[in-house]
């Protein structure tokens, strides 16, 4: 196995039997398969050239809620298992792979913190279903694009900021310029500019300055674009879409006073499938593209032909992920010894906000690897490897039904108590206000005077008669 060599894994979101394959891109062999795994678009990434991360969208014997697996490229093995309180879609993580991201079709986004777990945040991001997630080249935005085709994005800093987990971070800018639902997101830095690029099947793709939001350029196509991806080097654009056509455009982004708009009769055109194009990548050999018509083509971007199709006749190819082959070998001592970042169980549930966490910072990777143990797989406490050595034993869908029958009866305990607390203080407050009133104005219980007469004349026999003389 060449240790420099790319590979590529696919996965398709139609069914868990289908699972996940890994393909030598340059002899067409497969290297592996991974059952048990449907991943929703844009729901599969790799983690630090270490770790392929998914979400669930088919997770057979599911009672609710969704779930993120993690497997080691390096030890093939049953995946960790997170559960999360609703389905998860589009997943993202930072060029570091500290924070993972994960978006919900309710519209709600979470945010965990991978080397403990951490749930750090969970708001409303958008109205509609979250379709798209991605992170800026230097980790300090967050862009989203959702069902309505409105794109948010935050600041890592608001997202971070624990002492506010409980309202909605303040958004840094919006865009609302498309018409239909979201299909890609990608980010790029030109020159001293940082940019990022949308699309929409409202057949356009628009490119964004990232720091002020502003549209620099929309490329108009006569149908859906389904998919997009940027050549690593060159200022290329490829746009897939709904007819299987892949247009190719150069990125000018220079200083302009209007917004520039192309259209399909400026683009390169590449002719290869005979489905709409489901996903687009790159590796050291050249563009992918992934098809429904059951086949992912890899391209001489040189020539402009197809060099390999690879056929993949358990399902349409939804994600695809370029690894090295390197990573797929188990690791030295001496690999071990110097990479001892590992990954938890992601939290279901966020912590307190007054957990004495304060404000969460960017954790260099020196500082997360003191913090580890010399495994990669490690849970926050004896219940998390509770429940990984039962999953080994095949049964997470019970121990899933325990652990949330846990956490449920835990949060219901607290709140109770909470409740309890706030209860007793508030009787305490109202009887020491009614002994304060009985002592300082006895006689004023009985709204007859007489009566107040002769009440205060019993209970302090020889005033009465003093103030008469």
């Amino acid at each position: 196995m060449g240790k420099n060599k790319d590979a590529l894994v696919v996965c398709s979101d139609r069914s868990t039997g289908v699972g996940i394959t890994v393909w030598d891109l340059e002899t067409g062999a497969q290297l592996l398969h991974i059952p048990t795994c449907a991943a929703s678009p844009h729901g599969l990434l790799c983690l630090r050239n270490q770790f392929l991360v998914a979400s669930q969208c088919n997770r057979h014997g599911s009672f609710g809620g969704g779930a993120i697996f993690i497997w080691p490229l390096n030890k093939l093995r049953s995946p960790l298992r997170s559960y999360t309180m609703e389905a998860i879609g589009p997943l993202s993580c930072t060029k570091d792979g500290i924070y993972i991201a994960g978006g919900a079709p309710s519209g709600n986004a979470y945010l965990w913190e991978v080397a403990n777990g951490r749930l750090l945040r969970t708001w409303r991001a958008h109205h509609k279903s979250l379709k798209c997630m991605v992170f800026s080249d230097d980790d300090s935005l967050l862009i989203c694009g959702s069902n309505d085709g409105i794109i948010f994005v935050w600041s890592m800093i608001s997202l971070l900021d624990v002492e506010d987990s409980g309202s909605s971070p303040p958004l840094l800018h919006c865009s609302s310029e498309h018409r239909s639902s979201i299909t890609g997101l990608v980010t790029m830095s030109v020159g001293a500019r940082s940019i990022f690029v949308s699309s929409s099947l409202d057949g356009t793709c628009k490119v964004w300055d990232l720091v002020s939001g502003r549209l620099l350029r929309t490329q108009v196509c006569s149908t859906s674009i389904t998919a997009i991806t940027l050549h690593p080097v060159e200022q290329l654009l490829f746009s897939g879409s709904v007819d299987g056509k892949i247009f190719v455009n150069v990125l000018d982004v220079g200083p302009v006073e209007d917004p520039l708009v192309t259209t399909e009769d400026q683009a390169f055109v590449l002719k290869g499938h005979n489905g709409s194009i489901t996903a687009l990548t790159f590796s050291g050999f050249g563009l992918i593209s992934a098809s429904e018509d059951f086949t992912f083509c890899l391209w001489d971007t040189i020539n402009w032909v197809v060099a390999r199709r690879f056929n993949h006749r358990k399902g349409a190819v939804t994600n695809m992920v370029v690894i090295k082959q390197s990573t797929l070998l188990p690791m030295s001592n001496h690999q071990r010894a110097t990479n001892q970042f590992g990954v938890s169980l992601l939290q279901k549930y966020p912590e307190p906000a007054n957990s004495g966490k304060g404000m969460s910072t960017f954790l260099s990777l020196s500082a997360c690897r003191n913090q580890q143990t010399s495994t990669n797989f490690q849970g926050n406490n004896l219940l998390d490897h509770l429940i990984f050595d039962s999953e080994r034993e095949q049964a997470p869908v019970m121990m899933q039904m325990k652990l949330e029958r846990s956490m449920d009866d835990r949060l219901w305990v607290t709140s109770m108590t909470k409740h309890v607390m706030e209860m007793n203080k508030h009787l305490q407050s109202r009887l020491l206000d009614m002994m304060q009133c009985r002592l300082l104005c006895p006689y004023e219980t009985d709204s007859s005077p007489k009566k107040k007469r002769q009440k205060l004349q019993a209970e302090c026999p020889g005033l009465l008669e003093e103030q008469s003389h």
